[in-house]
């Protein structure tokens, strides 16, 4: 989830490793089987919290799982502004974000999963990567480099796409992901307008160095 200025005091730092921890269950739990119907007792269990604690913080399951799925969205968003960094063409931001998502299949498969199975739901929210992905289009399109579309079109069609090439991953582990990226990555390059040509340098330019992991958000 977005960082904020951490809790002052030991009651509040106590109060948000809790609500934490209700989130990580959540999220383990609809990485893992994507069944939200476990109890409140369950939930509770796995994230080594009193039950009584749940309601201090959620009012509904429901209230608990959007909060889940929204930190796995902010954390995948954030982990493309860190690793991304520098870079300010848009074809490229556009491009590199599919190749990213392809190796944290394998990287991040927890969050991945969430990314997964909740994802399309969130195509056209104000957090997470939507938002980060509705700002780099409408700079392609405010540059020129994009051909004139209605972005919220647009980013159905990517954020559509790129939920396809995760479920690609998980459902075909054999293939070169890398490589199926790429292709995609191309394929969305040239729908934005971008020339063929130009579309296949693009896609297989060098990605930054991904070797280290980004910064923990929870």
């Amino acid at each position: 989830m977005p960082r904020s200025a951490p809790p002052s005091n030991r009651f509040e730092r106590r109060r948000a490793e809790t609500r934490r921890a209700l989130i990580h269950a959540a999220r383990q739990i609809l990485a893992d089987t994507g069944d939200t119907s476990a109890s409140i007792q369950a939930i509770a269990e796995r994230a080594d919290v009193g039950f009584g604690s749940f309601y201090n913080h959620f009012e509904s399951k429901t209230e608990l799982f959007e909060a889940a799925v929204v930190d796995a969205l902010e954390e995948f968003g954030q982990n493309f502004d860190e690793r991304l960094t520098g870079i300010t063409d848009p074809a490229e931001l556009v491009a590199a974000g599919f190749r990213l998502s392809a190796r944290m299949a394998d990287s991040q498969p927890e969050l991945m999963q969430v990314v997964r199975r909740r994802g399309l739901g969130h195509i056209h929210s104000d957090n997470g990567l939507a938002r980060r992905a509705l700002r780099d289009l409408e700079a392609g399109l405010a540059s020129g480099r994009f051909t004139p579309v209605d972005p919220a079109v647009a980013l159905s069609a990517l954020g559509g796409t790129l939920l396809s090439l995760v479920e690609l991953r998980f459902a075909r582990p054999d293939l070169d992901g890398d490589q199926a990226a790429v292709n995609l990555a191309e394929m969305v390059l040239r729908m934005l307008g971008v020339p063929p040509g130009d579309a296949h340098e693009v896609a297989r330019r060098p990605l930054p160095d991904t070797a280290a992991p980004a910064t923990p958000t929870r």
